[in-house]
């Protein structure tokens, strides 16, 4: 997959907050761009079973309100809330912890929409280590598999591992996650103590030591 990793790192907004959750410390990574398509188009990449796996992976189960899913490899969870071209909201359960997904859809012109997509999650040990990449990172790898969908809908999904160990592959994941230790900073976490999970995070991307 060829491509200049700042075209998709540059469109891309960025946020952390730190606040409290069900009475205890918790983080939000919020991230949010503008894709060349209409919102009806881009509703249908994210939420169709058929579609999904044309920028992301499999996700299987009842994806309907209420219903409980099971993402390919990784988290399962339930849909909590579903608005038609508006907004989802779910369960995100992985390794015995619980977080929350939110995607929210806001049509900017006739061929533009804004996805904004908020991870959030009680503060734990593995926040300690890898910070906001360890779910910004992967977010926004997505992100970028969705971009390609929109642009070449007609094109494979590139190969992951070629992408991970590709100069560009690593190029933009070692960028996206000096950007999020950014964001970490300026959410008020100390900035050693943020670059310390940068560098986590991206030798776990990466898998090249840091």
């Amino acid at each position: 997959m060829k491509f200049n990793p700042q075209d998709h790192l540059a469109p891309l907004d960025r946020r952390v907050t730190l606040f409290e959750r069900d009475g205890q410390p918790a983080s939000a990574v919020t991230l949010s761009r503008t894709f060349d398509t209409n919102i009806g188009d881009l509703w249908d990449a994210v939420t169709i079973p058929d579609r999904i796996p044309l920028w992301a992976t499999n996700v299987t189960g009842d994806l309907q309100l209420n219903g409980r899913f099971q993402v390919q490899d990784n988290a399962s969870g339930t849909i909590t809330e579903c608005e038609p071209r508006s907004h989802i909201a779910l369960t995100w359960e992985f390794a015995g912890d619980t977080s929350w997904v939110e995607f929210k859809f806001a049509s900017e012109a006739p061929d533009q929409t804004r996805l904004t997509l908020t991870h959030t999650a009680h503060i734990s040990p593995h926040w300690d280590t890898y910070g906001p990449g360890a779910v910004g990172v992967g977010w926004e790898t997505a992100f970028l598999g969705l971009v390609h969908h929109i642009e070449h809908p007609s094109d494979p999904k590139p190969d992951e591992m070629e992408f991970v160990t590709s100069p560009e592959g690593i190029a933009f994941i070692t960028s996206s996650s000096e950007r999020w230790g950014q964001a970490a900073i300026a959410s008020g976490t100390d900035p050693q103590s943020a670059q310390t999970a940068v560098n986590q995070t991206t030798a776990f991307y990466t898998g090249v030591p840091i």
